[in-house]
C-alpha cells in the first residue's frame, strides 16, 4: 500500500505504472555453475544473479553451487562471488541482499570429467534439498570452454543428475554449439542422449538485450509497420555488429574461431531470423521459434562458386582508435604470423519466401572498427515520384530508414523528411526518436538476467533450438570451407577505419553501407 500527498491510500491495483510489471512465479531452484570461476561466471552471472534478487525475481528457495578446478573453500567461493557483484554489477550492491543471496552457497572442486565432482554435487544438492525442505528443480550451466559440454553433458546422465523425481532439470549451454555443421550435429546427439529438447536451453545472450525483443513488439504490436513489413515496401536491411576494441587477451579463442563463427553464424543470423519471421500463433517458445528456423531455412547455402560475390573477409592492420596507434592483427600478443583467421566479415544473404524474395539483407562484424555500435537497419524504398525536385526546394529526399540500435544506447529511430522552417518548401531528413533511457527512466536489465531467470522457469522463447542451430551453421559452414581454399594474405582494413574497401562489392544498385 502507498499513501498519496492527498494523505488517501492506494492499492496496487491503483497505480498505472505497476502494470506489466507483474513477475510470473518461479520455482525453488537450485543453479549449478560449471566454470564457476572463470570470466564469464564472475563477470556476467555473478552479478545477474544479484540484480534478479536484488528486485525479488528470484524463488524464495534458491541454491547455488559452483564447480571448477580451483582449489578454494565454500567461504572462499561465497567472497568471490560478493567481490565479483561489487565490482561488476550494473547497481551498486545492497550489503543485505548479497548477504542473503550467497549464505549457502557450495563450491565442488575437480576436472569436469572427474567422477567424484559429480558425487559431490550430489550431496550438494540433496543437502539443498534438506535445507529447503522439497526437492529442489535443477539448472546446471556449463559456462565452460566448447570442448568440455559432450563430457559434462555425458557424466551428468552417468550419475543421474540429468532428471530428478518431484523437480524439473534443465541444462544451460553457453555459445559457441560446435565449430561446424558436424560438430553442431554430433554435439547436439550428445545432448540429447542425455537430455530431452524440453530441457536443453542453448544460450545466445544478444537474444536477452531489450532492444532485441523489443523487433518483435515493434513488429507485431504497432500495425504501423506490419503492412510495410515485405518486398513490396523495404529495399534492403543491414546488421551491423562492429567494435572499436582489437582481440586483448583472447587470441587463444579468437584466432581459432574468427570474426563469423564469434558473431554471424549465432547473433546476427538471429537477429535476421527475429526480422524476418511470420506472425507466430502464439508467443510460446515453439511457436516463436518455429517461425525463427522457417526464415533460417529459407536462406540458401552458399555454393563455394559464389562465396566470392556474398562474402567477404578481411583484417585489421594498424591503425588510430580514439586518438591512439594500435597494432594490426598480427601483431597482436599471441597470433600466429600467417594466421588468416578474419577479424571482419560481410555478407549478403536474401531470404527466398514470398514476403522477403529478393531484398538483399547485408550482415557486417569487425573489431578495431570506428566505433562500437550494434544495430538493425531497415531502408524503404524511395518514394515514386518526388514533387521536390528543384535544387532550391530540397536538400535530398532520402529514403525512410528504421534503425534499431542494442548498443551502445538502446533505442529506435525513425529518418522522415520534413519541411525545413521559412518561407521556401525545403525538405530535409529529420529522425524520430525513441530511447530506453529516457522513455521508461530506468536501466535496461542486462541480458543474462532475463536468460537466467526464463531458463529456471522453463521458459525456451528467447533460447535456440537444435534445428535453429543446424540451419544457422549449413549457412555458414560452405563460406568457411571455401575461405579455406582462398589464397593468402587477406584483405586489410586500417584499425578505426569503417572496414574494408572490397565490402562494397557486395552492395546492389544504390545501396550503400551506413557509417559506424
Amino acid at each position: 500500500m502507498t499513501t498519496t500527498t492527498a494523505g488517501q491510500t492506494t492499492g496496487p491495483e491503483d497505480n498505472p505504472l505497476v502494470e506489466g510489471l507483474e513477475r510470473l512465479p518461479v520455482h525453488p531452484t537450485a543453479l549449478v555453475i560449471f566454470g564457476a570461476t572463470g570470466d564469464l561466471a564472475r563477470r556476467k552471472l555473478l552479478p545477474a544473479l544479484y540484480n534478479l534478487a536484488h528486485e525479488g525475481a528470484l524463488p524464495e528457495r534458491f541454491g547455488l553451487v559452483g564447480s571448477a578446478r580451483s582449489e578454494m573453500t565454500d567461504d572462499a567461493f561465497k567472497q568471490m562471488a560478493i567481490q565479483s557483484v561489487r565490482e561488476f554489477s550494473r547497481r551498486a550492491p545492497d550489503e543485505k541482499v548479497l548477504a542473503k543471496l550467497f549464505a549457502d552457497t557450495r563450491y565442488v572442486i575437480g576436472s569436469f570429467d572427474d567422477h567424484e565432482v559429480y558425487e559431490g554435487l550430489t550431496d550438494a544438492l540433496d543437502e539443498l534439498d534438506k535445507t529447503a525442505g522439497l526437492s529442489l528443480n535443477r539448472c546446471f550451466y556449463l559456462s565452460t570452454a566448447p570442448r568440455f559440454f559432450p563430457v559434462i553433458v555425458d557424466c551428468l546422465g552417468r550419475h543421474d543428475l540429468a532428471d530428478r523425481e518431484h523437480a524439473e532439470v534443465r541444462v544451460i549451454i553457453e555459445k559457441p554449439f560446435g565449430r561446424s555443421l558436424e560438430e553442431a550435429r554430433k554435439l547436439n546427439a550428445r545432448v540429447l542422449s542425455v537430455f530431452d529438447e524440453l530441457q536443453v536451453f542453448r544460450i545466445d545472450h544478444y537474444l536477452g538485450k531489450e532492444t532485441v525483443q523489443n523487433v518483435l513488439a515493434l513488429r507485431f504490436a504497432n500495425n504501423m509497420f506490419e503492412p510495410l513489413w515485405n518486398r513490396n515496401y523495404i529495399d534492403h536491411v543491414q546488421i551491423t555488429a562492429s567494435e572499436d576494441i582489437g582481440i586483448g587477451s583472447r587470441a587463444g579463442y579468437y584466432d581459432s574461431a574468427g570474426a563469423l563463427r564469434d558473431l554471424v553464424q549465432n547473433h546476427m543470423l538471429q537477429l535476421v531470423s527475429l526480422l524476418c519471421m511470420e506472425p507466430p500463433v502464439a508467443f510460446e517458445a515453439d511457436a516463436v521459434r518455429d517461425e525463427k528456423a522457417k526464415v533460417l531455412r529459407a536462406i540458401s547455402a552458399p555454393r563455394p562458386e559464389e562465396v566470392a560475390q556474398m562474402a567477404v573477409r578481411a583484417q585489421y592492420a594498424a591503425g588510430t582508435v580514439a586518438g591512439a596507434d594500435v597494432p594490426g592483427y598480427h601483431e597482436e600478443e599471441g597470433v600466429p604470423e600467417d594466421s588468416q583467421t578474419e577479424t571482419f566479415a560481410a555478407l549478403r544473404l536474401e531470404v527466398h519466401n514470398w514476403r522477403w524474395a529478393g531484398v538483399p539483407m547485408y550482415l557486417r562484424t569487425g573489431k578495431r572498427l570506428a566505433r562500437k555500435v550494434t544495430e538493425i537497419a531497415v531502408t524503404l524504398k524511395p518514394v515514386p515520384h518526388v514533387a521536390f525536385q528543384a535544387p532550391q526546394m530540397s536538400t535530398g529526399v532520402r529514403p525512410n530508414v528504421l534503425v534499431l540500435t542494442m548498443q551502445p544506447n538502446e533505442g529506435v529511430s525513425l529518418s522522415i523528411g520534413a519541411k525545413i522552417p521559412g518561407s521556401r518548401m525545403a525538405i530535409r531528413t529529420v529522425n524520430m526518436e525513441f530511447l530506453y533511457g529516457t522513455a521508461f527512466l530506468s536501466q535496461s536489465p542486462e541480458a543474462y538476467e532475463r536468460l537466467i531467470i526464463d531458463a529456471m522457469r522453463g521458459d525456451a522463447t528467447l533460447f535456440t533450438r537444435n534445428d535453429e542451430v543446424e540451419a544457422q551453421w549449413r549457412i555458414c559452414d560452405p563460406i568457411l570451407k571455401t575461405w579455406e581454399t582462398m589464397p593468402w594474405p587477406l584483405p586489410e582494413y586500417p584499425a578505426g577505419s569503417q572496414g574494408p574497401a572490397e565490402a562494397r562489392n557486395l552492395l546492389i544498385g544504390d545501396s550503400r553501407w551506413r557509417m559506424i
